[in-house]
């Protein structure tokens, strides 16, 4: 069966010529079976939009449905 996971993305970028950084949280709503494919799928999106993130801490916090 597959449920609506809400699931947040804390994610850091290095700038270059500073070395300095930044940090962002996104929030997904992903469609799985399962928290690990749930976090999977979360992963895999966060480093699309965000390609030049450094780290990435991913959170599946509860089921919407």
């Amino acid at each position: 069966m597959v449920h609506t996971f809400e699931v947040f993305v804390d994610m850091r970028e290095y700038l270059e010529p500073t070395n300095a950084f930044q940090t962002a949280t996104t929030r997904y709503e992903i469609d799985a079976e399962t928290i690990r494919q749930a976090d999977y799928q979360a992963r895999s999106q966060a480093l699309r939009d965000y390609p030049h993130g450094a780290e990435y801490d991913i959170r599946v916090t509860k089921v919407l449905k």
